[in-house]
């Protein structure tokens, strides 16, 4: 598969993250956080008059307003910031009550944060809150605080949850969901184009495979631009993550028709009926992710699907050119077969379409479900989860331990910098550093012109909830950090005046914060994603194809029980969040996308072949020769892919050549492959036949990612 699209390639050569750029998302946060933020603030201090409620207000503000970035629709966003008032609320009073002793809060930190961070499994919008949701806990936790104050702090907070979703709802953005939605619409609709070009004959096929293979490059890179995988207990989210997967596998399997079919106007009536009806189907999945409605009778398909087969059993094996009358068919019935899940999840992810096509509701076995694939250190989310409960809670315990006066600013600090490795937390702890000094200086030369009037800080609040709102994925690190810097300058001397010298105090806290994050990031996981994105990988490719030979097996009738493929998608779905953390990362990569894209889109094709056979009918009669050499094939096909995956999960492999993919034989050609054989067997061949010619491109790319795991991990 051609990774290197124009997308990609804009991608590559777009400003560096240091580079400023306009934002309309962050220009409506902005915007939000401005009117929402200072007023809550000045509410709190002039009406009610408690700085407790005051602190949390404000605080509560950012958390809803900036650093929460929920998806979906208005329902969808209001129940997601319900869900985070609530969270939050709990965690304030936890948090509150662990503060009174510090072993105390030690423990806490590290379960709860571990559980925040880690619920992130539940879905995008579970995990776009947790952030936002620690906040509430770690500002009471690492702060002086009693019980009797958890009323006034849980009235902050309410308050800054209620005024802050309605500002969400009245000024949203489009959805990451919206943009990934559109862009399975026009890849189904390119994919239709395409198949209508070549049953038509068209001069103009060339264009339509180019249009097609650009509109699947687009989709891609919109899901992986997605920061958190559309899965969980949603219904419409799981399908739409099985729905871009379907239309990959699509586009595959049409482009290889078109390779060697891109004249159609000749075929058989009967498969150009199916072509036909695959084509209205792609035009279906296109409608509903456009949020139009469908017409498309799946039935249909199905009939036409039944009829290829009729001609075939009356054509018969013994009449001429009926192998190539097979691998014709394969084709055809192949893409409507895809195609046909393809509308089956399309249908599934329109909101409010099928949401009992998958346990959405939120019960301990769905959530026991979505979390299990992922209690392993091969799953990015449970090795995240506990560094990031390591640092925090050793942050909580420095900052407790050593007395400084506002322990609140080193476990934020902590909170801010983490990273994926070492070397990127490094990275952005001197970002950090940087940036609050300057946020010091900044403020340090506001307050040195406006003093501490009172009149004058209330002027420039607003100013500064306004850059540190748009900072976030628009600004420069450095630059969010120097606004926040001065935000909380400006709120602090509001609420207690003192003058620069509290810029000064953050500093020294965010530097210890910064150390913490060092520290940890060393020990827990230095080369990040990297590592867990190689095993992964392996994992994926081992399952993958220990799920083709069974399916295969099944198939040919070697083996009579259903093959199941749960490893299989377990594996790939750890890959997919691994996938989205190696690339969220800063710092140089060092694997080419294309390469990184081949080996996935490998684990893809393996796993949804095996797919392909494990829905075909088992057929019981005895073992004869030409089936048990195919299920040899398949057997030489997943001993081929646990090779691969040796070399990506194992350090000890350097100087083993990579084995060239099985070169397998022309099995018509071989003694013992009778005609009564044939019939029964030519499917699976074909499926055998098509994922084998895909295999050598997998060879490179597999020794460009084993390589990188003998470099030293600050490299």
């Amino acid at each position: 598969m051609a990774i290197d699209s124009p997308a990609l390639k804009t991608r590559r050569a777009a400003p560096r993250d240091w580079i400023p750029r306009w934002s309309s998302t962050a220009a409506l946060r902005a915007v939000r956080a401005t009117l929402v933020v200072p007023v809550l603030f000045a509410f709190s201090i002039t009406v009610i008059g408690d700085l407790q409620v005051a602190t949390f207000a404000a605080f509560g503000g950012f958390a809803t307003l900036v650093m929460a970035s929920f998806g979906g629709g208005r329902r969808d966003k209001l129940r997601a910031h319900f869900g985070l008032a609530v969270t939050g609320s709990v965690l304030l009073i936890i948090g509150t009550a662990a503060s009174a002793s510090l072993p105390l809060a030690a423990v806490v930190t590290l379960v709860v944060t571990f559980l925040v961070l880690f619920g992130g499994v539940a879905g995008p919008n579970a995990a776009a809150g947790g952030v936002a949701a620690l906040l509430a806990y770690v500002l009471p936790a690492a702060s002086p605080g009693t019980m009797s104050m958890v009323p006034a702090r849980l009235g902050g907070w309410w308050l800054a949850s209620v005024v802050g979703t309605a500002a969400v709802l009245l000024l949203s953005p489009r959805s990451p969901a919206t943009a990934l939605r559109d862009a399975a619409s026009r890849a189904a609709a390119a994919l239709a184009d395409h198949l209508d070009a070549a049953l038509r004959g068209s001069a103009d096929v060339a264009t339509a495979h180019e249009a097609a293979v650009e509109a699947k490059h687009h989709l891609i890179d919109e899901f992986t631009a997605t920061p958190y995988r559309p899965t969980g207990l949603a219904a419409e989210d799981q399908a739409l993550d099985n729905l871009v997967g379907l239309l990959e596998w699509c586009a595959s399997v049409i482009a290889d028709t078109m390779s060697e079919y891109p004249d159609l106007s000749g075929a058989p009536e009967v498969e150009r009926e199916l072509l036909t009806e695959t084509s209205a189907g792609l035009r279906e999945v296109s409608r509903l992710m456009a949020g139009r409605p469908g017409s498309f009778d799946a039935g249909e398909l199905d009939r036409r699907i039944q009829a290829s087969v009729e001609r075939l059993r009356a054509l018969g094996s013994g009449d001429p050119g009926y192998v190539d009358a097979v691998h014709l068919s394969f084709h055809a019935r192949t893409g409507a077969f895809a195609v046909r899940e393809a509308v089956t999840e399309a249908r599934a992810a329109v909101p409010g379409g099928r949401r009992t096509r998958f346990p959405g509701r939120l019960s301990m076995a769905s959530l026991a479900r979505v979390a299990s694939p992922h209690t392993s250190l091969r799953s990015v989310w449970f090795v995240n989860s506990l560094r990031g409960a390591v640092a925090l809670t050793a942050a909580v315990v420095v900052a407790g331990a050593s007395g400084v006066e506002h322990g609140f600013w080193v476990v934020l600090g902590t909170l801010s910098v983490l990273r994926g490795n070492a070397a990127a937390t490094g990275s952005t702890a001197l970002r950090a550093l940087i940036g609050t000094a300057l946020g010091v200086v900044v403020g340090a030369l506001l307050l040195l012109v406006i003093g501490t009037s009172a009149p004058a800080l209330w002027i420039a609040l607003p100013i500064a909830v306004l850059v540190a709102g748009y900072a976030p994925g628009a600004l420069p690190f450095t630059a969010g950090q120097a606004a926040f810097t001065v935000t909380v300058s400006v709120l602090f001397n509001l609420l207690a005046p003192a003058g620069w010298q509290i810029g000064v105090v953050r500093i020294e806290d965010v530097a210890i914060g910064c150390a913490v994050c060092l520290v940890v990031g060393a020990l827990f996981w230095p080369r990040g994603a990297r590592a867990v994105v190689a095993d992964d990988l392996a994992d994926a490719f081992r399952a993958g194809g220990a799920y083709l030979s069974a399916a295969a097996n099944w198939a040919l009738g070697l083996r009579h029980d259903p093959p199941s493929p749960v490893a299989a998608t377990a594996a790939g779905a750890r890959l997919d969040d691994a996938l989205r953390g190696f690339l969220s990362e800063q710092g140089t990569k060092h694997v080419p996308k294309p390469d990184l894209w081949r080996l996935v889109m490998g684990t893809v094709r393996s796993r949804l072949t095996a797919h392909s056979l494990a829905g075909l009918p088992n057929p019981h009669v005895e073992p004869d020769p030409f089936r048990r050499l195919l299920g040899d094939q398949a057997g030489q096909l997943a001993a081929w892919y646990d090779h691969l995956a040796s070399r990506l999960d194992r350090t000890d492999h350097g100087d083993v050549p990579m084995l060239a993919p099985p070169a397998f034989p022309d099995l018509l050609q071989q003694p013992g492959a009778s005609v009564r054989d044939l019939a029964c067997a030519l499917w699976v061949n074909e499926h055998i036949k098509h994922i084998s010619a895909r295999l050598a491109e997998l060879v490179d790319p597999a020794g460009v990612v084993a390589a990188q795991r003998h470099r030293p991990w600050w490299r």
